[in-house]
């Protein structure tokens, strides 16, 4: 009410510019997705005419991998967006189609295929897509998706059982690093199991806060009124005007339990993952009890002894705080000591006190990950490739190997792709198009020194 008239019209103009702005990335999208279906298409068109009997699976890495090397992007995700893109053109024309032209974005037509995506009959895939289009045209995606599984059931040909039973095959867990040492564990599996493990975690954090508030001289009438809904917003705390007992009065509030209830479920759900016994799994002797994490952290020693603030790496991905690197080097079995060049941070060696597979530890130190452009498989889950073929006369040293994931190794062996492995652990990749990637070992997480030996520089 307090806005001019110019400041109104301008306000309507800048809406229809960001309207037009949306228009045209959702077109330009739907463009990217064309080319990427037209991609596939090629891929499969080679092996077909050649009569590959892996049903065009190199063709398509092959093809994902010169893609993804020119936009610097792993060709997993890459090969992921051929599959996504093909799938949307091919079985979904008509909703490609509205977002090209402006009149849905991308966000509304992956809501509408992750709908239909069981639709097998093209009659039912079209009419469900029209429907579904004319709705998406003003609506938002989130109330489209809702729609999206309504009208999807009406078409389904398989009745739900039949469905879940095929969609259970693509249960998994997954872990995204994140910032500021923290990472995110991931996990897709049937609903009712995993709505129950989530009120597990939420009824022990909830009896965890309950006893605490106990403990510290909350009455029975006022837990009553801390109910699960006020817990389940992380905000169980009692009223400040509410008057106790004076007995109650003198407790320490500073011992309370801080966390919310976010906070308890996360830490009861790895603690659980940690120390819990897999009782539905286990063998009668308990083997999978005996089974204990391990991770990998790389810490420079004047971290480790207090006068560096360089932090450590976990797995060589992620950083983490030099307090949790402390508590994790003194529990360790077993250091793997990495000596690197005070100037240049290059890695020397690679030893141990009592050394065992010197060569192994020494390239998956140096190499932390695989050596293809863009890949970031650990080093510790890949395969050590001999870049020349031993068979050829290929040496068995760190100059003549390197960690490929088994992904890429095949990648070098099966296709057009051609790897040249120089001085220092350098990796020069030639793409089947003759675009060529330099691939550098990732640096090591060390200090090195100037001229001036007072003056340190961390790693870049």
């Amino acid at each position: 009410m307090d806005a001019t008239i110019e400041q109104v019209d301008a306000l309507g103009a800048l809406t229809e510019s960001v309207v037009e702005i949306e228009r045209t990335i959702s077109s330009l999208q739907a463009a990217r997705d064309g080319m990427l279906a037209v991609g596939a298409r090629l891929a499969l068109q080679v092996a077909q005419q050649a009569g590959h009997p892996d049903f065009g699976d190199l063709a398509l890495r092959t093809v994902a991998a010169e893609f993804g090397a020119a936009l610097r992007v792993s060709d997993r995700t890459v090969q992921r967006r051929m599959a996504a893109a093909s799938f949307l053109v091919e079985r979904f024309p008509l909703v490609w189609q509205a977002q090209g032209a402006g009149r849905i974005t991308a966000n509304h037509a992956r809501v509408i295929v992750d709908a239909g995506e069981h639709l097998q009959n093209p009659a039912d895939r079209d009419a469900y897509s029209a429907q579904l289009v004319e709705f998406a045209e003003s609506e938002s995606p989130n109330r489209v998706a809702r729609l999206a599984r309504r009208v999807a059931e009406r078409f389904q040909p398989r009745p739900l059982e039949d469905r879940h039973r095929d969609a259970r095959e693509q249960r998994h867990v997954w872990v995204n690093d994140l910032t500021d040492g923290m990472a995110e564990l991931g996990l897709l599996g049937p609903a009712t199991l995993v709505h129950g493990a989530y009120d597990r975690l939420t009824q022990m954090a909830q009896s965890v806060q309950r006893a605490d508030a106990e403990l510290a001289g909350v009455g029975s009438a006022e837990l009553a009124g801390v109910g699960s809904a006020g817990l389940g917003h992380g905000d169980a705390t009692v009223d400040s005007g509410t008057e106790r007992p004076d007995e109650a009065s003198t407790v320490d509030q500073d011992s309370r339990d801080p966390r919310t209830i976010d906070q308890a479920r996360c830490d009861l759900a790895l603690d659980l993952l940690l120390t819990g016994t897999p009782a539905g799994h286990d063998t009668p002797d308990g083997i999978l009890a005996a089974i204990t994490g391990h991770v990998s952290i790389t810490v420079p020693v004047l971290t480790l002894i207090g006068q560096g603030d360089t932090p450590a790496e976990l797995d060589g991905t992620c950083p983490i705080d030099p307090a949790t690197a402390k508590t994790l080097a003194g529990a360790a079995s077993g250091w793997d000591r990495i000596l690197t060049h005070p100037i240049t941070g290059a890695i020397l060696t690679v030893d141990r006190y009592r050394p065992t597979a010197d060569l192994k530890r020494h390239l998956t130190a140096r190499d932390q990950r695989c050596r293809f452009p863009t890949c970031g498989m650990p080093a510790r889950d890949s395969d050590l490739d001999h870049t020349r073929d031993a068979a050829h006369g290929g040496p068995t040293t760190d100059t003549n190997l390197g960690a490929l994931c088994r992904r890429h190794h095949t990648l070098k062996h099966h296709t057009p792709w051609h790897v040249e492995h120089l001085h220092g652990g350098v990796y020069t990749w030639t793409s089947p198009t003759g675009r060529t990637y330099t691939d550098h070992p990732p640096p090591q997480n060390t200090v090195t020194f100037t001229d001036d030996e007072s003056d340190m520089v961390a790693p870049f």
